[in-house]
């Protein structure tokens, strides 16, 4: 079955950078279209990254444009999320996505 597993969060300060891994199974990774996603308390769920099976194409929130880059190893099935200049308001559960199949999120909390 489809499994996602996310891991990397943490309590960082402002400023600082994380890097969080989504180890995947089940299916064909390699020509799996992925996103992460992210949730912020009392917020609703809202869409960071996308990435193409090659990784030839990604998408960003305006949010995290230019601070964030998502990417792939397909030889590992590992989705990755390298975050840089990062922000308070950047804290939330981070979720690994692909269609309807959701990991259960590893927590960013940004704090000095």
């Amino acid at each position: 079955q489809v499994q996602l597993v996310e891991s990397g969060g943490g309590l960082v300060q402002p400023g600082g950078s994380l890097t969080l891994s989504c180890a995947a199974s089940g299916f064909t990774f390699s020509s799996s279209f992925m996103r992460w996603y992210r949730q912020a308390p009392g917020k609703e769920r809202e869409l960071v990254a996308t990435i193409t099976g090659t990784g030839g194409g990604t998408t960003y929130a305006d949010s995290v444009k230019g601070r964030f880059t998502i990417s792939r190893d397909n030889a590992k099935n590992t989705l990755y999320l390298q975050m840089n200049s990062l922000k308070p308001e950047d804290t939330a559960v981070y979720y690994c996505n692909k269609m309807a199949y959701w990991g259960k999120g590893t927590l960013v909390t940004v704090s000095s």
